[in-house]
């Protein structure tokens, strides 16, 4: 695809910087290319289904497989709808692009064949309603799927949001997982375990998440980014970004429809022994910190335009309304219970609110400054038995 064609040729220098970029690595022929880039509902007549017309258009990450629209009530949605799609040059997708297929019985299964003829990819696709993250109640991170990294023998864990009716959703928790991979390159197989951020079968409850700050090697120490901390967040991985500015590439926020109040949860953490900068030099004196936080941030700014707040600035925004941080995370061997309360002056607009004109981000990461590449190889953050409390809301 032109996408794919233009990040392998920035390839070497994503490398070089680190970057994270996985389509970059897939060393195949660009008539093999079987992926959705854009899917979009088409008329005038399909937009009170949705919160603005922005949302019946959706850009595709190369390493997404299940596509959904976010619609005001699946009730109201006609049974029938016509998606259409742009593909890799070349594909063709099954069934047909842009013919009516029934999506009230769920999720309809596309399968898009590669100009070769051979190579195909499946996605589902399908139509959710706002808010399907479970609130008020415990998240144990029991669930969560194994991925494997383009076509090597690199897999990572990917943790999913299972909803009151029990779907899991695999598009509301997210890692820089997928940017480490470039790291792993070379080794063979790799299992998920060796990542910054995994399932763990330690928890408390069950499973649990097990963040740790790992080294990048030669690669990442001759570019200043000599570490990745775990990280687990509510948002996408987004590995174009990555390209010029690896902070972009954690797009943190889904849109949500109710005003957080409280999170608490159970933590264990470990520091690692020596703290490094970016340039890998040791910082004598400075220790490793652990950080739980969250926010509310309004998704648009005053010209209508979307806003998505990443890794550089989701503390700092004006647009962020609601701000929650545990204070401090003391080194524990014991699970120790953490709690944060979503503070702000500014009045949340209810009827904004109503409408998902406002995203929501809960953040975890094993080492603070983790996002200039600065902590200490080996901090370790267990979390599990997650409550989110939101405001007049029962689940």
């Amino acid at each position: 695809m032109r996408k794919n064609r233009l990040l392998f040729q920035a390839c070497a220098i994503a490398m070089l910087a680190l970057g994270f970029l996985s389509s970059c690595i897939r060393d195949e022929a660009p008539n093999m290319e079987c992926d959705i880039e854009t899917m979009w509902i088409e008329g005038a007549e399909y937009e009170p289904y949705f919160y603005d017309a922005n949302a019946m258009k959706k850009a595709v990450l190369s390493t997404e497989d299940n596509l959904t629209f976010t619609v005001r009530s699946l009730v109201l949605l006609p049974k029938q709808m016509a998606v259409h799609f742009t593909l890799t040059p070349g594909a063709k997708i099954s069934p047909e692009n842009g013919s009516v297929q029934d999506f009230s019985n769920g999720d309809v299964t596309y399968t898009v064949t590669a100009e070769d003829g051979t190579t195909t990819r499946t996605y589902r696709v399908g139509f959710r309603e706002a808010s399907r993250m479970v609130t008020n109640r415990v998240n144990s991170f029991e669930d969560y799927e194994e991925v494997r990294y383009a076509y090597s023998q690199i897999y990572y864990h990917r943790f999913l949001e299972v909803t009151s009716t029990g779907e899991k959703l695999n598009n509301v928790w997210a890692s820089g997982n997928e940017g480490f991979c470039m790291s792993m390159l070379g080794r063979g197989q790799v299992s998920p375990e060796e990542f910054p951020t995994s399932s763990d079968p330690n928890g408390r409850t069950g499973r649990c998440v097990k963040l740790q700050t790992l080294s990048t090697g030669d690669l990442g120490r001759s570019v200043k980014r000599p570490i990745a901390a775990g990280n687990l967040f509510m948002g996408r991985f987004n590995v174009i970004h990555s390209l010029t500015n690896s902070l972009k590439a954690t797009e943190m926020g889904i849109p949500f429809t109710a005003e957080p109040v409280r999170a608490t949860g159970y933590y264990k953490y470990t520091r690692g022994e020596e703290f490094t900068g970016g340039d890998s030099q040791v910082i004598p004196g400075r220790l490793d910190e652990a950080d739980i936080y969250g926010v509310l941030y309004r998704n648009k700014d005053e010209n209508g335009n979307a806003v998505m707040l990443n890794g550089g600035n989701v503390l700092s925004s004006p647009y962020v309304v609601r701000k929650a941080r545990v204070a401090s995370l003391p080194p524990t061997k014991e699970w120790t219970l953490f709690d944060m309360t979503f503070e702000g002056d500014e009045e949340i607009d209810q009827e904004l609110l109503a409408n998902q004109g406002y995203n929501l981000a809960i953040v975890f990461s094993s080492s603070k400054g983790g996002a200039a590449f600065e902590g200490a190889i080996g901090s370790t953050l267990y979390i599990d038995d997650v409550v989110l409390s939101v405001k007049n809301k029962e689940e």
